[in-house]
């Protein structure tokens, strides 16, 4: 199994580019908008690679030692999923010498950076649309789309209708990816990016690329430039099909996100149904890849956490610590530690304030804490992890996670009271009369008969140690 060595490791921070920093105010479009305007689906604020650069003494402050970019090639919109020129950093963003600065910055300080892949659909920018448009039946590049009709017409009111496109939308054609021509242009560019110094991509919508073949070929592609390239599919159900030799080495875990939240947020799943489906995630992967999930609490398609959770810090701070002491590689989206908040796109994608005035310091200060002690203790990184207590009628549950000698219990009370529960620790090696604590505050507790006795108060949890 090829999954990478360090993903385990790994805090992702991800990065919605146009919107993190502004380091380089003479790439800025001429229309830019103030740092800080309300985000729409058009306008820009002028944040670049330079501006990554330029905070990212912040980014080792915080802890995080993996970044996700989304996409950073030249495109016309600020998201960039339509991708017009995927061998060139978009000049807003600024050129490949910034690039290979972010990376070699990056790398000396032991963080690795993965980008974002678009390989489904691409820009009408892109110069094998343009040339279908331009010459339309006569065209050498009518077989990389998927052409219902002539004339092609790109531009105007509604939905595609002369040719498949992402969800219907015009700008946003869809590749012939069956076309050996275009597979072949697609593998280049994953090549071409890791052996520029990429540690890996993100896929984007990879389901509707639905041949394992192609995925069998990208795979190999770029895991024989590196072989500790990380993959992680963008595959918002829980399918195993996904990963392994043939696909990705983990997917964005949107499933667990969705546990989590229908537990504490929406009261949709009781304390036992979450469990259940925490181990049930566990049992569906081959172990490598269960641990090689790359695990989000936000994105830049979803809305803010804080949002999410209608701006209780506590029910976040509950959510972040089961986050961090699940298997796989915990991510944090750019400004969610500062207690940003936003609806769904492009509510989610607003420039970070800089201001330290405006940062809510007790949600970055959690988060610090959680990335310092996964950091810390390798068994929540790569421990074995078991359900030890359930009871759903007083929404609390626990899981350990082991690793040699060390054990480390992760337990939550997903309820509006205090709670006093019994933890059995069997099999821990913690025998009578050992005194534990909680790695998270200053609790303590002593073993007798083979349980402690743990209080926590209303949406809190601990690491017990």
């Amino acid at each position: 199994m090829s999954v990478p060595s360090w993903i385990q490791d790994s805090i992702f921070y991800q990065i919605f580019p146009d919107r993190f920093a502004n380091g380089d105010p003479s790439n800025d479009p001429p229309n830019v908008q103030a740092w800080g305007a309300p985000p729409t689906p058009w306008n820009f604020q002028g944040g670049d690679l330079r501006g990554i650069i330029d905070h990212f003494d912040y980014l080792l402050d915080l802890g995080v030692n993996a970044l996700y970019l989304n996409p950073i090639f030249r495109s016309t919109s600020n998201h960039r999923y339509n991708t017009m020129d995927y061998y060139t950093i978009d000049p807003k963003l600024g050129d490949m010498n910034d690039f290979r600065s972010l990376l070699d910055l990056a790398h000396r300080n032991g963080v690795h950076v993965i980008l974002d892949g678009v390989f489904n659909h691409c820009g009408r920018g892109f110069f094998a649309f343009v040339d279908l448009l331009e010459n339309q039946e006569n065209s050498p590049y009518r077989d990389w789309f998927h052409v219902l009709h002539y004339p092609v017409q790109a531009y105007g009111d509604g939905e595609s209708r002369d040719y498949l496109a992402w969800w219907n939308i015009r700008s946003l054609p869809k590749f012939n990816t069956s076309n050996p021509a275009v597979r072949k242009f697609l593998f280049d560019v994953a090549r071409y990016w890791i052996e520029m110094g990429a540690d890996g991509w993100r896929l984007d919508v990879p389901n509707e690329i639905d041949d394992d073949s192609f995925w069998a070929e990208f795979r190999h592609v770029v895991k024989s430039v590196n072989q500790e390239a990380y993959l992680a599919g963008e595959i918002w159900t829980a399918d195993p099909r996904w990963v392994g030799e043939s696909h990705f080495d983990g997917l964005m875990h949107y499933p667990l996100r969705d546990c989590l939240l229908r537990l504490v947020q929406t009261g949709t799943l009781d304390a036992g149904q979450c469990a259940a489906k925490l181990e049930s995630f566990l049992d569906m992967y081959p172990k490598d890849n269960a641990y090689a999930m790359y695990l989000p609490l936000g994105s830049h398609d979803t809305e803010r956490i804080l949002t999410k959770l209608d701006g209780d810090v506590n029910k976040l701070k509950l959510v972040s610590l089961l986050q961090f002491a699940y298997p796989g590689a915990p991510a944090i989206y750019y400004g969610d530690e500062i207690g940003l908040k936003g609806d769904k796109d492009p509510g989610c994608r607003s420039a970070f304030p800089w201001d330290e005035f405006q940062w809510n310091q007790e949600i970055r200060n959690w988060f610090k804490t959680l990335i310092s002690l996964r950091k810390g203790h390798a068994a929540l990184r790569k421990g074995d992890c078991r359900l030890v207590l359930a009871d759903h009628r007083r929404s609390c549950f626990a899981i350990a996670r082991a690793l040699g000698d060390e054990n480390i219990v992760a337990m939550i009370n997903a309820s509006p009271k205090q709670r006093q529960i019994r933890l059995p620790v069997e099999g821990m090696g913690w025998k009578n009369g050992r005194t534990l604590r909680n790695l998270l505050g200053k609790d303590e507790y002593i073993v007798l008969r083979g349980a402690v006795q743990v209080t926590l108060p209303p949406w809190s949890g601990a690491y017990i140690a």
